[in-house]
């Protein structure tokens, strides 16, 4: 569960001496990305197609309906009235009528159906029963085919009812099933087993010294889903590399309803250091597979891992911090889900930054950020083990190592559970806020440099 040394340094603290890593930040995402193909298409039950896009269009098997059927509780009746009831479901000849029910299938000679508050039973001039129309019944009520569902009238067998390409919702679903389908063919998309480690860790209560309660479960699944993925079984396992490698050997299925889908990334969270507690590099070793990524030169969340295993699964190590390891989640992890979910590699916008901060030679650093007066501005409490100011974050500066100046436009990338970055402002100024006189305002003169201390307004 731990960093590497030096992942818990704070922002005032010295920039640490350079050290090679084998991926930027820019490297990492593209690495990523390209490091998987798109899953193939495929059949999935109707249960489990919601969210998921279509890979062929949905077309009527038969005609919608397939039989005539009456759209109210009344009678079947053939002509005009009196009539002389028959059994249900009989042919009806010349005025007869018999009991039918809404969605009752129209029997043989059926030409309308005759609503239950407009008939009224009565006898014939030889004293037989007969139905009459009467109660609330309009003059030439009923008309040939009134109150009758036509076969075919919501679409006819061949119509196309779903394009292929459209993202499956609960009426799609539904619309499927009335059509008589069990299964829709959709394009791939990632099922992910989460594999969580770390024995100080509790999911429930106040942890005392020597434990912490567990971020992961209650985050990870949502997040996976919001990046393009099926959050499949959870599992908890301690610091033996013995269980790091039964559990990532073990190839079982993931999700509830569908034995026969194995995970298609497994997601591991601490073991990326380089401690001897730290068995995700060795486990991946003697599976036989290879590292995509192994450390990128960012903080926090650099010891993160990407590997790719024999049978196809890719492993995703992230680091145990947890703000480290939703850094490394958003760089790496969602260009993944996406490669493999037909998706494409999201573009970074850009904002313009609300403080100078510092040059960190080597390191691109992500600054989760609020957004005050146009300006993204660093957030509080964003240390790799914190979570309270990512929770209130706009999105993530993606600050290079060369720092950035006050008002200059930085790359940034949007949280999975946030809105899009908007637009910076057009490039006449560029890198250079509007001065106070230049608005036609008048007030103290900004500081010459240094960070802009918002604290006050950031909470």
């Amino acid at each position: 569960m731990t960093e590497e040394p030096g992942e818990e340094r704070s922002s005032t603290d010295p920039p640490e001496a350079p050290r090679h890593l084998a991926h930027t930040w820019e490297e990492a995402r593209l690495a990523a990305f390209e490091a998987a193909t798109p899953i193939p298409a495929g059949p999935v039950p109707l249960h489990l197609a919601l969210g998921r896009r279509l890979d062929q269009d949905v077309a009527a098997l038969q005609d919608m309906p397939h039989y005539a059927s009456s759209a109210m509780d009344g009678w079947a009746v053939n002509g005009t009235g009196p009539w002389i009831l028959a059994e249900p479901g009989t042919r009806l000849a010349p005025h007869q009528a018999s009991p039918i029910v809404t969605g009752g299938l129209i029997p043989p000679g059926g030409k309308a159906v005759l609503r239950s508050e407009s008939a009224v039973p009565g006898k014939d001039e030889d004293g037989l029963p007969v139905l009459m129309t009467g109660g609330s019944a309009r003059p030439g009520e009923p008309r040939n085919g009134q109150h009758i569902r036509k076969a075919g009238e919501e679409a006819l067998a061949g119509d196309v009812l779903v394009k292929a390409g459209a993202k499956l919702n609960p009426a799609h679903l539904a619309l499927a099933a009335l059509a008589g389908y069990d299964e829709l063919q959709v394009q791939g998309k990632p099922l992910v087993r989460l594999l969580l480690t770390g024995s100080e860790v509790i999911d429930q209560g106040v942890p005392v010294p020597g434990q912490v309660r567990d971020t992961f479960g209650p985050q990870l699944p949502a997040v996976v889903e919001m990046l393009g993925g099926i959050a499949g079984e959870q599992q908890r396992i301690g610091d033996s590399y013995d269980e790091w490698l039964a559990a990532l050997e073990d190839v079982v299925p993931e999700a509830p309803g569908a034995p026969d889908l194995p995970a298609d990334v497994v997601i591991t969270t601490g073991g990326t250091g380089r401690s001897g507690t730290d068995h995700l590099r060795q486990a991946v070793a003697e599976l036989g597979g290879r590292l995509v990524i192994d450390g990128i030169a960012m903080r926090p969340g650099h010891p993160a891992v990407l590997a790719e295993l024999p049978d196809g699964r890719f492993v995703l190590g992230l680091p145990g911090n947890p703000l480290a390891a939703m850094m490394a989640l958003v760089t790496v992890g969602a260009p993944l889900l996406a490669a493999l979910g037909h998706g494409s590699l999201d573009e970074v916008q850009e904002v313009p930054c609300g403080s100078m901060i510092e040059p960190d030679p080597g390191r691109t650093r992500l600054v989760p950020f609020r957004l005050l007066y146009g300006m993204a501005s660093p957030a509080q409490h964003t240390g790799p083990g914190m979570m309270r100011g990512l929770a209130s974050a706009d999105g993530v500066m993606v600050v290079p190592p060369h720092g950035v100046q006050l008002g200059e436009l930085v790359p940034a990338v949007a949280l999975p559970w946030g809105p899009p970055i908007p637009a910076a402002a057009g490039s006449a100024g560029k890198g250079k806020p509007r001065s106070a006189a230049r608005q036609g305002r008048t007030g103290p003169k900004p500081a010459a440099d240094g960070p802009v201390d918002w604290s006050a307004l950031l909470g």
